[in-house]
């Protein structure tokens, strides 16, 4: 009925209507039936939205004027563009404002509340479902890695096995998840959760990476050993026997007795030397001698002198050689092979050095003092040899490294289960 009273009042009044936008040129004509079309086409708009209840439009001349209050002033400002795509428009002045009343604003609300309990109650069993769908799968995978085996026989040690069964228990967490979100129909749900998640855990790492970085060392560390327990060892300069290795730091007992804890991030970055890799290991000291004295023969003396004695090893043979010559005098380096699970390096190298001290003075040659002396005497009295340097064997038994390897062993037996080496680990 209106658009046919719209179409009478056309013929009527025998003018043209002419479609225009509000950003279009405006039109020389007006007519009073054409504002009073834009008026009831824009109020049955808003009548279809809702929320307007209190929104009156006027029209005068294409302008278009709306008064009233609103729930909130986004729906306010939406009127405005929405007027302007009518025909015939030719500006709007929108006075729509936020009203103050709190009943009226809660309304909305209340009413998506309430719509969301509705569907919160269809959906309900759903969720229960999914809900013990996911709870089964976890507990299936935790029951899985709390077993011994096969994860005590995979594993290198106690610690790789328990990574592997956080890793197991992290993958039936997410089928689970899966599970319960394809039940719920949301798996879409799945990508988001698993984006964030990831984002969260490149935050994390940033801010313990120091941690992660001694983690990560200490896996590594627990796969390819470098060292036993009790191996002597040099790390990073720190030198000691091998305690354990825990899951955060090596700790090593110092020759001097101490603990040295270092984390395992320095241990793996770090250069390690093994001295218990092989039980063959050799000592070396210098010795300075004449120049005037015979090269060949203190070589030839030196050599078979650390030779001879019963500590040092025939394969290898000891070696001397000459190192540098200096002003007034010559360097001689000498080495000797031990077997230091027996023999005491220190010692060994200490007993050696005498042997060989009283084997060039006893051939007459001169061991040169790198300071000179002057001394006033009336009588040079004639030079006698001590009663301790004689030419009898010291004892260099490894005494001193069985007492540190019985350490090494009450330390261990306080606490084994933190102990990350195994004998059965490939080593390095």
């Amino acid at each position: 009925m209106r658009v046919l009273f719209f179409c009478l009042m056309l013929l009527a009044t025998g003018l043209p209507v002419t479609a225009q936008e509000a950003s279009g040129p405006i039109a020389t004509g007006n007519s009073a039936v054409q504002d009073l079309a834009i008026a009831t086409r824009l109020r049955e708009i808003i009548d279809e939205l809702g929320n307007y209840d209190d929104v009156s439009v006027a029209v005068n001349e294409g302008v278009v004027t709306l008064r009233g209050t609103t729930t909130s002033m986004a729906e306010a400002l939406a009127l405005q563009p929405l007027a302007t795509r009518i025909d015939g428009v030719v500006a709007v002045r929108n006075e729509v404002t936020e009203t103050a009343d709190i009943a009226r604003r809660l309304n909305p609300a209340v009413g998506r509340f309430t719509a969301r309990l509705e569907q919160l109650a269809i959906f309900l069993p759903l969720m229960l479902i999914a809900a013990i769908a996911f709870g089964l799968v976890v507990l299936i995978g935790f029951r899985i890695a709390r077993l011994q085996q096969p994860w005590e026989r995979l594993a290198p040690n106690a610690f790789v096995a328990d990574i592997y069964r956080q890793l197991l228990r992290v993958f039936f967490v997410i089928i689970g998840m899966v599970i319960a979100l394809d039940i719920m129909n949301a798996t879409a749900l799945l990508s988001t959760i698993l984006g964030a998640a990831g984002i969260i855990g490149l935050a994390f790492g940033f801010a313990v990476r120091d941690t992660v970085e001694n983690f990560i060392a200490s896996v590594m560390l627990s796969f390819r050993q470098p060292f036993r327990p009790n191996d002597s060892v040099d790390i990073n300069g720190d030198q000691g026997k091998v305690i354990r290795l825990t899951s955060r730091a090596t700790i090593l007992l110092s020759f001097d007795g101490n603990q040295i804890r270092i984390p395992n991030a320095t241990v793996f970055k770090s250069r390690i030397i093994n001295f218990s890799q092989n039980p063959e290991r050799r000592f070396r000291f210098a010795i300075m001698v004449d120049r005037n004295a015979d090269l060949r023969a203190t070589l030839n003396l030196v050599n078979q002198t650390v030779q001879d004695l019963p500590f040092v090893l025939d394969d290898p043979k000891a070696l001397a050689w000459i190192e540098q010559l200096h002003p007034d005098t010559i360097e001689l380096v000498i080495t000797g092979w031990v077997n230091q699970n027996d023999t005491s390096i220190a010692l060994a190298r200490g007993e050696a050095l005498r042997q060989v001290k009283l084997a060039v003075e006893a051939a007459g040659i001169v061991i040169p003092d790198s300071t000179q002396n002057v001394q006033l005497v009336k009588d040079a009295p004639a030079p006698t040899v001590k009663p301790s340097d004689t030419r009898q064997i010291e004892g260099v038994d490894a005494t001193q490294d069985a007492a540190l390897k019985r350490i090494v062993d009450a330390e261990r037996g306080q606490d084994s289960a933190e102990d990350l080496l195994h004998p059965d680990s490939p080593k390095e």
